[in-house]
């Protein structure tokens, strides 16, 4: 989920499995993707906080004419086209279905109006139901559902992340949604270390329901001895960093990543301010006192490597992180929760705690394609491959990030000085 759209199933479409029909679970995340843009104005929707960052507008929009694009114009028979324009002003990245309004500009769109896109969204729904009615949707049609389900997923996760930007910087400071009053006074879960043998591991998707193509295909990887940490990374322990000079030591730092600290003065993650008493920071629960047990979050890669080597350790590879969560079911407290930020660790027998859930984990690993990668022909298949360059690996998912979206072998990715996201860390080292 990052600043990207759309992946890729690989070349065999396979449709989820579950008690929910493919066209149930459709209908209740489109549901959903209404129902986290109710809290806003249609002022809040259309304005565009970063270049990084998308109007809450265009993302009920794009996610809408990624169904119609390449849906229900190829596989519903008399379908309607609901404005020859909405190609322009909602295609993202796909070079080969034709020109599109830049990226940096999308806050530009005051038309179409917040009503024309809910107009199009019920549009869109009714023909989606329609064919699903029909039970004539072919296999390649069932499998770009699937794939446009998982791409809103992703789109809903942007949408919390994007307002939260917007609204960090109105001079009001609006909340998303309220939350009661005071300051978390609980004491961070101990950090423990959990030590894995090396060998020779299988990585990567094993075929078995849906997968994006860049989770594929499996392979293997050796890895040497190593340990991590039993919990993410805590803002307390960040405030230490920062007291003990972090961001005013160079030799703490990757070059691009010193060079990006000065050039952006940054001192402390974003949205965080100093106040009397302490740090605060901008949430989606409004400006608030930061909680020192709950995990650091909104750190970009530079960051996190420099305090990694502050604490004289490292960022996990992916494969590290991958074979250390094999055990684990791919829960946490992601968007279904409804805390709509990183919660403090949970005390509790099990040896690693929030792999899942609160924060996207930072790796050391680059984003690059896995050995036989090939992206499949196509527009939906322009995405990952052409984006395999100069960023970053991400696991386990965040608070915003919805339930059934996230498995082990889920590889985010993102450019080393971004940091809008729920990003934080774990450590790892060497056994």
């Amino acid at each position: 989920m990052s600043s990207r759209d759309a992946a890729l199933l690989d070349d065999t479409p396979r449709a989820e499995t579950g008690v929910a029909s493919l066209h149930d679970r459709l209908a209740t995340t489109r549901q959903l993707s209404t129902e986290l843009a109710r809290p806003l104005s249609d002022e809040d929707q259309v304005v565009q906080a970063n270049d990084d960052a998308s109007p809450t507008k265009w993302h009920l929009a794009h996610t809408t004419w990624f169904f119609e694009a390449f849906v229900l114009k190829p596989f519903l028979e008399g379908y309607r086209v609901f404005d020859e324009s909405f190609e322009y002003c909602f295609n993202s990245y796909y070079e080969s279905v034709g020109p599109r309004q830049p990226r940096a500009k999308r806050g530009l769109l005051t038309r179409p109006s917040a009503d024309q896109v809910c107009a199009y969204r019920e549009h869109i729904d009714e023909a989606l139901a329609r064919l699903g009615a029909s039970g004539e949707a072919p296999p390649e049609a069932q499998a770009l559902i699937e794939l446009g389900i998982h791409h809103e997923q992703q789109h809903q996760e942007l949408l919390l992340t994007d307002i939260l930007s917007l609204f960090a910087a109105e001079p009001l400071r609006p909340a998303y949604r309220r939350a009661s009053p005071g300051v978390a006074v609980a004491q961070a879960s101990p950090l423990d270390w959990v030590s894995f043998d090396g060998g020779i591991f299988s990585v990567g998707h094993d075929g078995k329901g849906f997968a994006y193509d860049n989770e594929g295909p499996r392979h293997e990887a050796l890895l040497r001895p190593f340990k991590l940490a039993s919990r993410c990374v805590t803002n307390g322990e960040w405030i230490g960093f920062i007291e003990d000079g972090g961001y005013a030591t160079p030799t703490l730092w990757l070059a691009d990543g010193w060079a990006t600290v000065k050039a952006r003065g940054w001192t402390a993650p974003l949205y965080w301010e100093e106040a009397e008493g302490g740090f605060m920071q901008m949430s989606l629960l409004g400006f608030r006192s930061i909680d020192p047990a709950a995990p650091v979050c909104h750190v970009s890669y530079y960051e996190a490597d420099a305090f990694a080597r502050w604490a004289g350790c490292r960022l996990p590879t992916e494969f590290e992180w991958e074979v250390a969560a094999s055990s684990l079911a791919p829960e946490g407290r992601m968007l279904g929760a409804g805390h709509l930020r990183p919660m403090s660790a949970e005390s509790g027998e099990a040896r690693l705690k929030q792999m899942y859930g609160d924060v996207w984990e930072w790796t050391g690993s680059a984003y690059l394609p896995y050995p036989g990668f090939k992206p499949a022909t196509g527009a939906v298949g322009e995405y990952n491959g052409k984006f395999m360059c100069s960023q970053l690996v991400l696991r386990g998912g965040s608070c915003a990030t919805p339930e059934g979206h996230i498995r082990k072998t889920y590889r985010n990715f993102f450019y080393p000085h971004q940091r809008w996201q729920f990003m934080g860390l774990r450590l790892a080292a060497d056994a």
